[in-house]
């Protein structure tokens, strides 16, 4: 994984870890996990670390700057089926989220 790759990957995961952070009830929490775990899986577990240090607590700009992020993941090889599979279940977490 190059280094272009590698940092959109983190902003991704580090941003949909805020809005599990940030999330309002644990089953929210759990969806925005599920897609962690996917991302993860997608690219293998070879994944950079979180830091969701000085992000917003806006769930709408976490959503946003996430979904960008899952959507670049393209550029970088990754099966665009699994991108529209990601963010589908990021759009169901936060469906989840909002109520």
């Amino acid at each position: 994984m190059l280094l272009p790759h590698a940092q959109t990957l983190a902003q991704a995961r580090s941003y949909v870890a805020a809005l599990s952070d940030r999330a309002l009830t644990i089953e929210s929490s759990s969806a925005y996990e599920r897609v962690l775990l996917e991302l993860d899986r997608v690219h293998g577990d070879d994944c950079p670390a979180l830091n969701t240090e000085d992000l917003t607590d806006d769930r709408d700009i976490l959503l946003a700057v996430a979904s960008s992020a899952v959507e670049e993941l393209e550029n970088y090889g990754v099966d665009p089926l699994s991108v529209e599979l990601i963010l589908a279940m990021l759009v169901d977490a936060h469906d989840l989220d909002i109520g």
